[in-house]
């Protein structure tokens, strides 16, 4: 990788775009005490020359990807627009440079995800240039609000508004849809990233998250939010208000209100040398608080960047602090009904843009399932996004993709996930290596009829059905019609292989033996719920475990393979997610909380120590390593919950600590 050296500690520097920005981050660099700017890129050779003569820069590249190739360059300032940041940020990251990426850090949560999957992935230090955080001005305001000087935080009020100068037509880019324009965007995540920094201050934390965002947006003819308003909700009561406005002039600005008084900032978002807050409390006098920079902003931008180099990332915006934003920035314009063209599921394409293929490295494992006619992978993506956020699920199914997962668990009962899955499938061309787990006849809907119309219906999203599994058991039903149902359907060839969802053990047996009877294609999956966490209260009506010792013992005879939901007990394994004094997750608490599962979480913990794992890797090794057929459904909601996950592939238990982990030994 490019790094500093020693005789000479400067951080070369390369702009990649050559618009106001970028013109106005080589003047903060210049007047910076650690970095020079050494070359800049950009689309035209025309355009990088003029810009490398105005700021002396010595190497002008035609293209970016020149710009990426140049061994000069240390670390890489993205300023182009928004739509182009994430995809150039992973490009560079890849080039092993270090990354300052204009704000927002991609069009979405998704891309901010795959952003900073590439920084970690490739060692690079990441940081998504909030310039107004790395300005004392800010540590001073975090200041005020943690010492209580207004008491109570309650109510932050964050505005910051402009009126694009006339003319203007549809493809200014304030306004233009194709360049992610629109105030939200723009200026509106400097107000979501303010309060939910304050927030944070106020409850002794980093940055907190809003249980709830609400807003409202003129939305122009463009597609762009113009002018936008919003309400977030804090754990603790704190409330805040924030707008934004590409196409009228408000004064912008940010007052915070305590239960004690207040303070006001009027130059929150571009801090100059010498800034005032003031803070008003009852029956004193307004105090007027002076704060001074020495340098400016953009100059301590870039030396927050050299001095947290080696962390690769820095506290003033973590990354952490980047996603949370990014989701909230999401809820805000889902809340508004503002959703850009490229964000369409038709329209979502791979960040970067690329064919997505299972990578050489990757170690996922495989196995077979008579009547599936293809390897299955041993891990399943759930594919229960309802309620969650389509782009999201497309960037967590190419990762899973690319780490050589291939089977897909989705239901009729899910809603639109169907749908999701088809069109990813179909947008990345990778139908037929994919393993389409489906399922239906969810109660009060578990009969043959019903049945027979939801795998049509789910055929003609998915074409094939390679697993089907009935979601629940109709002991009102002979167990016959189920078999002749899915018999009837694998001629047609809409299933390869079925089975049961939540079915008790002796309807499974009462099939097989139908079947067997009567010459009949018989159950071969049973998809019930299986852990190292004894479920001790069903998730939801109809749920059925088999983690008990007969259950395990009638999996071991091998007539069918076993695809587990909750595999990882909903994160009882994870990191501070269980104690028996934390009940704050009443689900988790209801169903996975036993004296035995705290012994079983103590055990996992030491031998995850031991092999240097995480403990939710020799969890979910567990269920992979059992002595039957295993094909474990885990459900991601982020790529870094599916990179935790994976590990577990590579984790191999023996019997003696299977035994010893289930407290058996």
């Amino acid at each position: 990788m490019s790094s500093t050296s020693q005789q000479n500690p400067s951080l070369h520097w390369g702009i990649l775009g050559t618009g106001g920005i970028a013109k106005t981050f080589a003047r903060g660099v210049a007047a910076s005490t650690s970095g020079k700017v050494v070359a800049v890129g950009s689309r035209s050779k025309e355009s990088a020359d003029k810009f490398a003569a105005e700021f002396a820069v010595a190497n002008a590249h035609g293209t970016y990807e020149a710009l990426l190739a140049d061994p000069d360059v240390h670390a890489i300032y993205i300023a182009v627009p928004h739509p182009m940041h994430a995809e150039w940020a992973v490009k560079a990251a890849k080039a092993r440079k270090h990354l300052l990426v204009e704000k927002p850090l991609g069009l979405n949560h998704a891309e901010a995800m795959v952003v900073v999957e590439a920084a970690l992935e490739n060692d690079v230090f990441l940081m998504e240039a909030f310039m107004y955080r790395c300005h004392p001005l800010t540590a001073k305001l975090v200041e005020l609000v943690k010492s209580r000087v207004i008491g109570d935080l309650r109510v932050i009020a964050a505005d910051f508004s402009f009126h694009w100068p006339k003319p203007w037509t549809a493809d200014t880019r304030a306004t233009n849809n194709a360049l992610g324009g629109g105030g939200i965007l723009d200026v509106g995540c400097y107000a979501v990233s303010m309060a939910r920094l304050l927030a944070g201050a106020a409850s002794g934390k980093p940055f907190l998250e809003p249980d709830d965002v609400k807003g409202h947006a003129l939305i122009g003819k463009t597609g762009v939010d113009e002018i936008a308003v919003g309400t977030l909700k804090f754990p603790g009561g704190i409330l805040a208000q924030i707008s934004c406005a590409v196409q009228v002039a408000r004064e912008s600005g940010l007052t915070l209100y305590g239960s004690d008084g207040k303070i006001v900032c009027h130059r929150p978002w571009v801090p100059g040398g010498l800034e005032k807050i003031f803070v008003h409390r009852s029956g004193k006098d307004v105090e007027e608080i002076t704060v001074e920079s020495k340098h400016g902003l953009y100059s301590l931008e870039a030396d927050a960047v050299f001095k947290y180099l080696a962390q690769r990332q820095s506290p003033h915006m973590s990354w952490e602090d980047t996603l949370g934003n990014a989701r909230t920035l999401d809820r805000w314009r889902s809340s508004c009904g503002q959703m850009y063209d490229a964000e369409k599921p038709e329209n979502l394409k791979p960040v970067p843009p690329r064919r997505i293929t299972r990578q050489p490295l990757a170690k996922m494992k495989y196995a077979e399932i008579e009547g599936v006619g293809k390897p299955i992978s041993r891990l399943v993506e759930g594919a229960d996004w309802v309620g969650g956020n389509p782009r999201d699920a497309y960037v967590v199914y190419d990762s899973f993709f690319e780490h050589g997962g291939n089977c897909f668990d989705t239901s009729h009962w899910y809603g639109a996930s169907d749908r999701l899955l088809a069109n990813w499938m179909k947008t990345r061309g990778v139908r037929k290596d994919c393993v389409v787990f489906g399922k239906g006849a969810h109660t009060p809907y578990c009969t043959p009829e019903h049945a027979d119309r939801q795998i049509r219906e789910s055929c003609d999203h998915l074409e094939r059905l390679d697993v089907y599994c009935f979601h629940r058991d109709n002991p009102k039903v002979p167990v016959g019609e189920f078999v002749d149902l899915c018999n009837q359907h694998i001629a047609e060839g809409r299933i390869g292989a079925w089975g049961g969802s939540n079915w008790p053990l002796d309807r499974m047996q009462a099939a097989i033996e139908y079947a067997q009877r009567n010459n009949k294609i018989p159950p071969r999956v049973l998809s019930n719920q299986f852990s190292l966490a004894y479920m001790i209260d069903p998730i939801w009506d109809g749920c059925v475990g088999v983690a008990d010792p007969v259950s395990v013992e009638w999996l071991r005879k091998g007539q069918v393979a076993l695809m587990p939901w909750s595999s990882q007990a909903r994160g009882f394994f994870v990191d501070g997610m269980a104690h028996p004094d934390k009940k704050d997750n009443a689900e988790l608490a209801r169903c996975w909380y036993s004296p035995e599962n705290f012994k079983r979480l103590d055990r996992v913990r030491e031998l995850a120590s031991k092999r240097n794992v995480l403990p939710i890797n020799v969890a979910l090794a567990f269920v992979l390593n059992q002595s039957f057929a295993t094909f474990p459904l885990i459900g991601p909601r982020t790529i870094k919950e599916l990179r935790t996950s994976l590990p577990a592939l590579e984790v191999n238990l023996s019997p003696d600590e299977i035994k010893w982990l289930n407290l058996e030994a």
